[in-house]
């Protein structure tokens, strides 16, 4: 077998985050984007040691647990990996991918308690960025999600299952906005053209929308007619605020230079349980806001009595899990990198009547070593690469006899308990939630005790 040879190949599970495994004269092949118990024709991309990459050509037969995707763009658009697949069938697989990885980390886990559904499998997203691009080299602007297996080109969403009918007209408000005008987006090869990204949040209970509008720092249009088209719109939600941020770095990322309010707030308000919060633009807030209440009921049930007990929240956000923590411990601190989040959370703590919460602007690999309090209890809900491996060390020397540790990336996750276990925690419960349905993403909380 040689690259560019076409095999048929049996996918016998598929590994995370979306690797399907199958073999072939005793190799192992890898092919993404299929399913469980499907027979596919795949060409060989790479050949190495580890065993041989394809990618897929064709599903020659179906998978028991295959289904009519919903989604008109599911084949081209690189948002979703599984519309094609029963939900019970796609709980099932993350469970036994999270469960795979912590055994092969040697992970000794007391008591596997099962994954829980999202209470939406449909429009649950309450944030997406959408990119400017053409639909095909030279084409016509496009405006939505990245084509699969491609670093240009762009989907313009009509129809999505996963986000709300708003950000759909939003898109498509935009996008005719700027076809008309002939306003090029930018082309991350040349560093040309103006158009990067359009950020729309709305609010799950308050039906509050922000959108921000992010281009270059050249605007060869106007952003009052730009604004007014925006306004214009009939929203099942309300418009609150209506941003644009100049970004001129090389990198295809979200990020500000600076950013104006065109219209409203920086702002929208979202309710999590009884509690409001002030969500800024770049500011991290769970994406599925019903999905978030029932991974924040594990985690309270995780750090079961906090009566009386200081509690660390590292990587705090907006300080969602702090101020759910706060109604009955002795006191919270929160430590949060992005400065903007920080002062959203003193806000939304002093919004909520909670006055046993501390907040922190830092890098916790930093800040940790500031804080005077012993922890009782420590809950960790770090980025996707997980604890920096300086800062877990800082954390361990704390001392606290019990942690909760939300993961939304298992493979950091399972790195990260490796050191914890060898260092005298013990890994007691494990849940995990399909917080993201549809996504390769799974969510999964840790309680371990000293």
């Amino acid at each position: 077998m040689k690259k560019n040879d076409k095999i048929v190949v049996n996918i016998e599970q598929v590994t995370f985050p979306n690797k399907g495994i199958g073999y072939i004269e005793g190799q192992k092949v890898i092919v993404k984007n299929v399913l469980p118990k499907q027979q596919v024709l795949a060409r060989i991309t790479k050949k190495r040691s580890s065993g041989i990459e394809a990618c897929l050509e064709e599903v020659l037969q179906q998978s028991p647990f295959e289904q009519a995707s919903e989604c008109s763009h599911f084949l081209q658009c690189g948002g979703c990996t599984y519309q094609n697949m029963t939900i019970e069938a796609e709980n099932d697989m993350k469970q036994k991918q999270v469960m795979q990885l912590l055994e092969q980390a040697g992970i000794e886990v007391e008591s596997w308690e099962g994954i829980v559904s999202s209470p939406k499998q449909k429009t649950y997203r309450n944030k997406c960025e959408f990119s400017f691009g053409d639909e095909q080299k030279g084409g016509n602007l496009a405006l939505g999600m990245r084509k699969r297996q491609s670093y240009y080109e762009v989907v313009t969403l009509t129809n999505c299952n996963i986000v709300d009918a708003d950000f759909l007209k939003i898109i498509d408000a935009v996008l005719h906005f700027f076809q008309t005008r002939n306003i090029p987006f930018y082309h991350k090869s040349r560093h040309e053209g103006i158009l990067r990204h359009l950020v729309v949040r709305k609010g799950e209970a308050t039906g509050e929308i922000l959108v921000n509008l992010v281009t270059t720092s050249e605007i060869p249009f106007s952003l009052e007619e730009y604004k007014n088209a925006l306004l214009d719109l009939e929203l099942q939600g309300k418009l609150c605020g209506i941003l644009h941020t100049k970004n001129d770095g090389l990198a295809d990322v979200v990020q500000s230079d600076q950013t104006d309010i065109l219209y409203g707030n920086n702002y929208f308000i979202e309710k999590l349980f009884d509690l409001e919060f002030k969500v800024s633009a770049f500011s991290f807030f769970q994406t599925n806001t019903k999905g978030a209440e029932k991974l924040y009921e594990i985690v309270k049930e995780f750090a079961g009595e906090v009566k009386n007990k200081v509690v660390f929240d590292l990587y705090c956000g907006t300080g969602t899990i702090s101020q759910i923590m706060a109604g009955k411990s002795k006191k919270v601190i929160g430590i949060e990198l992005v400065e903007e989040a920080i002062v959203a959370a003193k806000e939304n703590a002093q919004r909520n009547g909670l006055s046993n919460c501390e907040f922190i602007a830092g890098d916790v690999l930093q800040k940790i070593e500031e804080l005077q309090e012993k922890p009782d209890l420590i809950i960790l809900d770090p980025p996707r690469d997980g604890i920096h491996p300086k800062a877990i060390d800082k954390i361990i020397a704390f001392g606290a006899p019990e942690m909760v540790y939300v993961s939304c990336k298992p493979t950091s996750l399972a790195r990260d308990l490796q050191i914890f276990q060898q260092n005298g925690y013990q890994v007691k419960r494990v849940k995990m939630v399909n917080q993201f349905p549809r996504t390769v993403h799974v969510e999964t909380v840790v309680y371990c005790r000293k």
